[in-house]
Formats: structure tokens, sequence, C-alpha cells
């Protein structure tokens, strides 16, 4: 693969040389002591994310919500929820961010509303209202029963029943979502005018959540990925992103290898980059998918998931890099050791994501190891997802023990406790009783013990965002994956204008002996490492339990 050259300074987005940081602001810091993370409580620590060099913040939703999906059901669009604070909050927290040298990129869900939004309200009392077209509906099958048999995303139906309009109305994840209509243009006109009302307000861009749904079509039982799907994001994109300085990132569970240059193609006109989870979706049981016990981690399918979307996306469009976010388990609890090599493998996992092509995504806590909590009763949920499917899984012949070992395996409340600040009561994170219990090992994995480790995993992470902000390579250079069929070892290089990288993890807790490619050997400046500085990439390296390093040659 020939290296690429750098482009200019003006072709280089802002967003491509940062790294972006996840909070979900219900467990990120809790202001006035009612046990629910707030805007207060983020603009507090603010600091903590210019310590470690965050480009931006990708929020999670704070509009008006009834929570039934912790913010991720809307119903005010132009309004902030009064748990987490005021319009003027948000304005705050943008400036503050500002003056810190940090965007705010929104996180936005268009795919549906609350079923409080006024527009339901409207559309669900009569079938004259405007609104009505605002959503899906369709008239009872000629038994009187749903339209169709399509479950939800969060269990049951997806077809639910409304009296006063005698329709059902479609909800692809819950009763309390229901999907709007995107084929209705008046729809689509609130959209973007919504879109433009807060980025004229200073945000940095958007995070669209399920953004491969709107285009669905549900007679042809289409759901992801329909027909005018690239219809709708190239008229949003000339309607409310085109000429603006912003980033814009789309949420799917089906965009392919196949599919993303459509979604992010320099030339289509429609978002910046995909979040894609085919590796996720790798590692999930094969018959009960997340809410099964997982198959043991295979190196080999990880590797070669990300080897090809590098390779997708090696001349147009753009990576996002994440392991871990608010709808995933912690990642050093999947893909590393959260015991004994806890801190080494979060500092490896680090290494490998980061150095790649593309934007990098940490999610809030992963910057100190935090880990899966242990949940041992399905009343200590309060994830609709794992809630809404419970019944389900045990109607299906799957034991309570078995839900909750795939819940404590891949349920979502993994990511969502609290923010561990300090080894004080309730983590440091409120005064009050927590939403969602804190983890029980926030004494020893928390911010304060970590930030006062000069060799601890929030250093190995503000370096490597400071690699990434201040060495075009990190940025541009060409990917090029070595030992692909390693069972223990993911290596690969980067290559710009006569500079390489070579980077070399171990994925296990074994050591293990690996015998260096011939076209990966160099010799050079040691960047990062999680174990001993090493100047050489030659011969047989004998590599410790989770031992990751990365170095450059050609440094002239």
């Amino acid at each position: 693969m020939k290296a690429e050259s750098a482009p200019s300074q003006d072709a280089t987005r802002w967003w491509q040389a940062a790294t972006g940081y996840q909070i979900y602001p219900r467990s990120f810091c809790d202001s006035n002591g009612d046990g629910v993370g707030d805007i207060a409580g983020i603009i507090s620590k603010l600091d903590h994310l210019r310590d470690l060099g965050i480009g931006f913040i990708w929020l999670s939703p704070v509009y008006e919500s009834p929570m039934a999906d912790n913010g991720y059901d809307i119903s005010d669009y132009r309004a902030i929820a009064p748990e987490f604070g005021t319009l003027a909050d948000f304005d705050r927290l943008v400036a503050e961010a500002r003056e810190r040298g940090i965007r705010i990129v929104m996180d936005l869900v268009v795919n549906h509303s609350s079923s409080a939004h006024p527009w339901f309200r409207a559309a669900s009392a009569s079938r004259q209202a405007p609104e009505h077209d605002y959503y899906i509906w369709r008239d009872p099958a000629a038994d009187g029963g749903p339209p169709g048999r399509h479950r939800a995303s969060f269990g049951g139906p997806a077809w639910h029943w409304v009296p006063q309009v005698g329709r059902y109305y479609f909800g692809q994840f819950s009763p309390e979502q229901p999907d709007l209509n995107w084929d209705n243009p008046a729809l689509r006109r609130q959209i973007y005018q919504m879109m433009n009302w807060w980025l004229d307000r200073g945000i940095g861009g958007f995070r669209l959540d399920v953004i491969s749904m709107i285009g669905k079509d549900v007679d042809a039982e289409i759901y992801e990925e329909g027909p005018r799907l690239h219809t709708y994001l190239q008229e949003m994109h000339r309607e409310a992103f085109a000429g603006r300085d912003i980033v814009t990132v789309g949420e799917s569970w089906a965009v392919s290898p196949e599919t993303a240059l459509l979604y992010c193609g320099r030339d289509r006109g429609e978002l910046d980059m995909m979040f894609q989870f085919a590796h996720v979706v790798a590692g999930w049981h094969p018959e009960l998918g997340k809410w099964g016990t997982p198959p043991p981690f295979d190196l080999r399918r990880f590797k070669r998931v990300f080897n090809q979307w590098q390779a997708v996306m090696a001349e147009d469009g753009w990576n996002s890099l994440f392991l871990s976010n608010h709808d995933l388990p912690r990642q050093v609890s999947v893909y590393g050791d959260d015991g004994e090599f806890r801190v080494a493998s979060a500092k490896m996992l680090a290494t490998v994501m980061h150095l790649m092509k593309g934007t990098p995504f940490v999610y809030q806590g992963e910057e100190i190891g935090m880990t899966n909590a242990h949940f041992e009763r399905i009343d200590q949920l309060r994830d609709v997802e794992a809630l809404g499917h419970y019944a389900d899984q045990i109607a299906n012949g799957v034991t309570p023990e078995e839900f909750m070992a795939g819940v404590n395996a891949n349920g979502r409340d993994n990511a969502r406790t609290p923010m561990q600040w300090t080894d004080g009561p309730q983590a440091g994170f409120t005064t009050g009783t927590p939403w969602l219990e804190v983890n029980r090992n926030h004494g020893t994995v928390n911010v304060a013990a970590d930030r006062a480790d000069p060799d601890g995993i929030f250093e190995h992470y503000r370096r490597l965002i400071a690699l990434r902000r201040d060495m075009p390579i990190v940025v541009h250079g060409a990917y090029r994956p070595f030992a692909e069929d390693h069972r223990a070892v993911f290596a690969y290089a980067r290559e710009l204008d006569g500079r390489r990288i070579g980077v070399v993890a171990n994925f296990t807790r074994d050591p293990v002996e690996f015998d260096v490619p011939e076209g990966l050997a160099m010799t050079g400046r040691c960047l990062i490492s999680n174990a001993r500085a090493r100047q050489a990439l030659s011969g047989r390296l004998s590599l410790a339990p989770f031992e990751a390093f990365a170095i450059l040659s050609g440094d002239g």
C-alpha cells in the first residue's frame, strides 16, 4: 500500500485531528444532590476534559423528555429537561467549553419522538390533525389486529393501538417512542428548522441516533437503509449542515462496508462519519444475541472488522473509532481484563484504537478504566431495553439467572453507572441517592486515584490524544495491517511522507512470543508504551501480558 501525502492544512477538518468524549448526562456529575447528573455538573468537570485534551463533547440527549429511554424519547426539541437544567445552563456549557477549546456536539433523535410530544398528542387525538401524518399509522388488519407482527427493539410488538383514531402507530423501540413519518415534507421542514436553531446557538454539530432508520418502508418490512434514506440525508445536509464548520456523525446498526461510503463519501453531501457495530455484534451469542453468555473473544474476527473498515475508508470517507458508549458494556471488561491486568489492558486498548486512522471517541470513565458492574437482580436495572426484553426472554425459556448473565456481559446499565470521581460516598458523583447504583469498585477505580498516578490510565490517554493533535501521520497516515491471522497480537503500521509508526499489542493475559513480519520491522523512537520503552520492531519479541507500544521511524 502506497503511503499517502499529507493534505493541505485547509483540507484537514478540525474533527479529524480531535478526540471526542461522550457524556451521558444522568451519570456524569450531579451538582444539586438529586441523584441525577446535570449540566451544571458537566460544567464543573470541564477542566478534567481540557486536561485530557478532548476536542469535542458528544452530549447524550438533554432535551425535555419523560425519560422512558433516558432522554432518547424527546417531548420538546427546543427545551432542556428540568432535571438537567435550563437553556441558559446549556448556553453557558457551550461558552465555557469553547473557552477551553472544546465544542459541544449534541445527540439528536429524529427517527422517533416521545409519545408525550405535542405532535403525537395532536396526532393521536384526530385523524384530521396536520400532525397525524407526522407519524406512521395503519388501519387494523382484516382480523382487527395489528397490521404487522414486527417486534420492537426494546421488546413487545412494534404496532400500538390508539382507540381515539381507530388506528395503529409504529414504534420501532417502544410504545413511548412513536416513529416519525419522514415521507411527510412538513415534518422534515420542522426537523431542519430545529437543527438550524441549535446550530445557530453555537454547537459543534450532531450525533444522529439510529439515522439509518429514517427512510424505512414498513409495508415492505424494510426498517433500516430504506429506499429514501439517502435522499433525506442529502436534503438534511442542504437544509441544515452545508456551509457550517461542524461535524455530523450518524449511528447505524445496519451500515456495512458496502454501504458506508453512501453516508460519508466526500462527494455525497450527507454525513461526516458513521458509528458501525460489526465488532460488537460479532462478539454476541450466536442464537440469543446480546442476552446470551458471549462466546470467548476472538481477536482474529475482531481484527478483520477493523482492518476491513480501515480499507473501505482508505481513500474516502472517515472512520469513527470506539469500543464503548452508553449502549455498550465497558470495553476493558469485554476486550481486556478487568481484574489483575485492568490498567495494562485499558492502556493497550486505547493504544490500538487511538493510533488507527479516524476520529477516536472516549466514553466517560474509559479514561480511568471503569469496568462493568455486577447486577444480581432485575430490580437493580434501570434500562428500558433490558427490562423490556426480560419478559420476552423468560417466556422463551431463558432462566432469570441466564438473563442476568447476559445483562452483566452486555447490558447497557454497565456503561451507565455513575462516573467514579473519588473513593468517597457515591464515588463523588452525588451527595444524594444516585438514580443507578454506583459500581462497588469505586474505592480503587476513580478519577482522583488514577490522576494522582503519573503512570495512570488518564495520563496514557492524554499522551495518545496529544499525538493525534500534534502529528499529521496519526491523522492522515495510510493504514497497513500485519499478522492478521495471529491469535494474540494486533499489529499495524501507519505511513506518511517517509515516516512510519508501527503498533504492536498483545490482547492476552499471557506472555506471547511474536515474530515481527518483515514488512513491519523498523527501529526508531518509542512514541508510547504501557510497559517498557522499545526502540526496535524486529526479530522475535517477548511481549508481556497486554503489552502495547508504538515506534516512530523516519523521524528526521
